[in-house]
């Protein structure tokens, strides 16, 4: 086997060359974006049937763990810039197919599908509208958080790592009639710096990169709150994670970029600055390994 004799400087262009190409080629992938498409053709893109797919996944996810019931709760996803695509009103999650979901605008008009949107799709659209980083929206009423949500407070914190890495303090909104654009704008004060927000006397909604991980964000919190609530049972006081040990996953959750209002509404916070930089230099590597014969 022949090894190679190019030179350190000789890499080092070859790699930057790699990094310009992929660069390139990422850039004309993004320039392909729905938003500059037509509502028809933007409904019907790759990009919309793989999401109507996740959706569909996610509902059926909700209604197995019974976190819906009847036709209640709703799922939404970002397309582009310019679209939204969400479940129909008066549907069991059970049920979805790829035709019942709508695409509708940022005003919420419907523009493609037979069905007529979810009203609750206005919570959706103001959590977008104040937040670029969410890109998929859950809401539903899982039994264990929910009962929080009736008494007006949420779970404690400090109690189990995983809960405050992914999602720590959750907020509580004030009641609403649910369906209205007063009960949508009552998340608004809690967006930007919660990703988990119960509904007094409603349920709960949350919002991530993706309908999968808003669903997550769902599991863990009613885990939670389930565990919170056996644990108040046994007749010892909680026993709560040191503040030190608190510190150090706040320090892990900033570099990760995930929303924790403890961490103050910052830059680092809301978005690491090399986040994108970093992504592009694992594909580099990648692409150079390819092409050396390592993977």
């Amino acid at each position: 086997m022949e090894h190679s004799t190019i030179s350190a400087p000789e890499q080092v262009v070859e790699r930057q060359q790699v990094r310009e190409v992929v660069q390139t080629a990422i850039e004309v992938l993004r320039e392909r974006r729905p938003e500059q498409s037509s509502p028809s053709a933007a409904a019907n893109s790759f990009e919309a049937e793989a999401l109507r797919a996740e959706i569909i996944t996610v509902g059926r996810k909700l209604w197995e763990r019974q976190y819906v019931d009847g036709n209640g709760g709703n799922i939404s996803v970002r397309l582009g810039s310019k679209y939204v695509l969400c479940t129909p009103t008066m549907m069991s999650k059970r049920d979805l197919e790829p035709a019942d979901i709508c695409l509708s605008d940022l005003s919420g008009n419907i523009l493609a599908g037979d069905r007529t949107r979810t009203s609750e799709l206005l919570l959706h659209l103001e959590i977008y509208r104040v937040n670029p980083r969410a890109r998929a929206v859950v809401h539903c009423h899982p039994p264990h958080a929910t009962a929080f949500a009736i008494t007006g407070s949420a779970p404690p914190v400090g109690l189990i790592s995983e809960y405050e890495i992914f999602i720590g303090p959750a907020a509580v909104a004030p009641y609403e009639t649910p369906g209205t654009q007063a009960f949508a704008e009552t998340v608004l004060p809690f967006a930007q710096d919660y990703n988990t927000i119960l509904l007094a006397n409603h349920g709960v909604v949350c919002w991530a990169d993706t309908a999968t991980h808003a669903e997550w964000l769902t599991e863990i919190l009613d885990s939670y709150c389930r565990t919170v609530l056996i644990a108040q049972q046994i007749g010892k006081p909680l026993m709560f994670i040191p503040e030190g040990k608190i510190a150090e996953i706040l320090a892990l959750k900033r570099r990760m970029g995930f929303p924790d209002v403890r961490l103050g509404h910052t830059p680092e916070a809301i978005a690491p600055a090399s986040a994108k930089d970093g992504e592009l230099d694992r594909l580099v590597e990648r692409v150079v390994a390819r092409l050396e014969g390592r993977d």
